[in-house]
């Protein structure tokens, strides 16, 4: 079967032949339908996390059961599931017992540390991937299954409520689905942030009532601060460290910070502002099976629409490396049908 993986030097990605996965006890063979490309394959194709040469990558998959294997009462033939970034939990620990399960210390991540979507077919443990509901596009479910969640989930720790501030700096594949779930489900006032117009008059179409662009104003919180006396919360999915500063001085007294983007740097952080303001900084990873299953249920409502553009298998290797220079608005999709 046709398969993306990670180079043998990891340094980006090759297209494979790659032998048929066979399913266990409690596990589903997926024929792949789509897969979306995420910045995080990127980091594990260049080894930011640990060089796993050989990887199959992908935790925005997409496909129909074809065969259960024994012990499986989840799912039937014929289900339309995910393949995501949390493959697989313990199903025991603190983490896993008390609705955190992305958490767990044993935790299984597609296209990292176990085979991912990015191929024709690909192995799920059945009670852990999310049906995807009728009505919701597959190809869009694909975007919702990493970017929406994760911004979904980032979304309800920055404590969002109708008529509130939420800023989301860095709107593209992530960012883009943050200002849509901010502004149609929580019912807030968005700020968009970012340095490329494209992405901020994208982000305006899909419901940012202020958008700022990084590279026209000099004092980026300061502009945040006058026009909304503060947000409540900030999102940031920007994969930048500059960011991360300017989200802390974004936030009004008691305002919070969640960090989602993963630059390999360190955010600098005033300890007096952070008490006396009463500032909370909270990282949010991806989310549980529960948060994704509403985060599909918005989709198929149409409250939210994930930008996707469908691409041939074949075109991963340019795919990865528009993403790694900044050329792609939305978010690319393999397509295994094409």
């Amino acid at each position: 079967m046709k398969a993306v993986v990670v180079n043998p030097d990891s340094t980006g990605v090759e297209i494979v032949d790659h032998e048929m996965p066979e399913i266990g006890y409690g596990e589903a063979l997926v024929k792949v339908e789509y897969c979306g490309v995420c910045h995080t394959d990127l980091h594990v194709a260049h080894g930011d996390f640990g060089k796993v040469p050989g990887r199959i990558l992908g935790h925005e998959g997409i496909g129909i059961v074809e065969k259960l294997g024994d012990g499986v009462t989840s799912l039937k033939v014929g289900d339309r599931v995910s393949i995501a970034w949390f493959f697989e939990g313990c199903g025991y620990c603190e983490y896993c017992t008390t609705g955190r399960e992305t958490l767990c210390r044993s935790v299984k991540n597609a296209g990292y540390n176990v085979d991912g979507g990015m191929s024709e077919y690909a192995v799920v443990t059945a009670d852990y991937a999310v049906k995807v509901p009728e009505g919701l596009d597959p190809a869009q479910a694909s975007s919702i299954t990493c970017a929406g969640v994760t911004t979904y989930k980032a979304i309800k720790e920055a404590g969002a409520a109708p008529g509130q501030w939420i800023a989301v700096y860095g709107v593209g594949g992530l960012g883009n689905l943050a200002v849509q779930y901010a502004k149609k489900v929580f019912n807030a006032h968005v700020v968009a942030v970012d340095i490329n117009q494209d992405k901020l008059d994208l982000a305006k179409e899909v419901g940012a009532d202020l958008i700022v662009n990084g590279h026209d104003i000099e004092d980026v919180p300061a502009y945040i601060q006058e026009k909304t006396g503060g947000c409540h919360g900030v999102v940031v999915s920007a994969v930048s460290k500059v960011a991360f500063n300017q989200a802390v001085d974004s936030v009004r007294a008691g305002g919070t910070v969640v960090a989602v983007g993963l630059p390999s740097e360190y955010m600098e952080l005033s300890i007096v502002k952070a008490v006396l303001d009463g500032i909370r900084i909270v990282g949010s990873l991806v989310g549980t099976r529960k948060d994704l299953e509403e985060a599909f249920a918005f989709g198929a409502q149409g409250l939210v629409v994930p930008i996707v553009e469908k691409v041939p298998v074949d075109s991963a290797p340019q795919v990865f490396d528009d993403m790694e220079h900044g050329r792609i608005q939305g978010r690319k999709v393999l397509d295994f049908s094409l």
